[in-house]
């Protein structure tokens, strides 16, 4: 029978679990006993909140996926709701975290990169591109400030892929959720910052793989000529822990 000190050994709690990536954390068979609080038991922007959850439940292990996503305007026309779910909530959850030596696994985004060159290495110089990014990145300030954690720059997207256009001329790392979750689990016990995602290729390529009926749209002409569309990351870091050859 597993004791209560084991117990807290391999327990984590996950926040944002009732989201579309997050809830995909429930689908993975674990030797962890997670956690997914609501909003009412764990309140990101009540510090109070999170000390007296973490207290009771113990965790070895925080991912932090809670948060302001969609639609990406409301970043622009409410900043105040923006900082405060990205920036502070994230804030929040590194000092209740550091005050109990609990490891915070905080989920970024790739849009943290300039999008202009691609190929981007996690120590590569950061400058992103629209008010969601900048509050992710808002949000990686915080968390740098804690050596017991692992920040991971995310490129994903749900499946199948829910769009009837996709671009051209936008390369990326996407790939699907639940292709990315176990990944997740797997990268627990590093620090520092690494890249997650699929292979480099165009959104259109990516979506083609399982949706035939896409159609070819191109960001250019939709945004205009600054738009950044080589958005790609270097994931040999990823790779080279996780042993992956291809």
């Amino acid at each position: 029978m597993m004791n209560n000190k084991t117990k807290d050994k391999l327990s984590i709690v996950v926040t944002g679990g009732s989201g579309r990536f997050g809830s995909k954390l429930k689908d993975v068979k674990t030797k962890y006993k997670i956690y997914y609080p609501n909003k009412k038991e764990l309140d990101i922007l009540n510090l109070k909140s999170i000390k007296n959850y973490l207290k009771k439940k113990k965790p070895k292990f925080l991912i932090h996926m809670a948060g302001l996503s969609r639609p990406m305007s409301i970043h622009e026309t409410d900043i105040s709701k923006s900082i405060n779910l990205n920036i502070i909530g994230t804030s929040n959850m590194v000092i209740a975290c550091s005050k109990r030596g609990i490891k915070l696994v905080y989920i970024s985004t790739n849009f943290v990169y300039p999008g202009k060159k691609g190929n981007y290495k996690e120590e590569d110089d950061l400058n992103p591109f629209n008010n969601y990014a900048w509050s992710k990145l808002g949000g990686e300030a915080a968390v740098k400030l804690y050596k017991n954690s692992l920040i991971l720059r995310v490129c994903t997207t749900e499946e199948p892929f829910i769009h009837r256009n996709a671009f051209v001329d936008v390369k990326t790392n996407f790939e699907y959720h639940s292709k990315i979750v176990p990944i997740i689990f797997k990268l627990l016990n590093k620090k520092g910052t690494i890249n997650v995602g699929g292979k480099p290729q165009t959104v259109f390529n990516f979506a083609k793989e399982k949706k035939i009926t896409v159609n070819k749209i191109y960001a250019k002409k939709i945004f205009g000529k600054n738009y950044p569309v080589n958005q790609s990351m270097d994931i040999s870091k990823m790779k080279k822990i996780l042993k992956i050859n291809s």
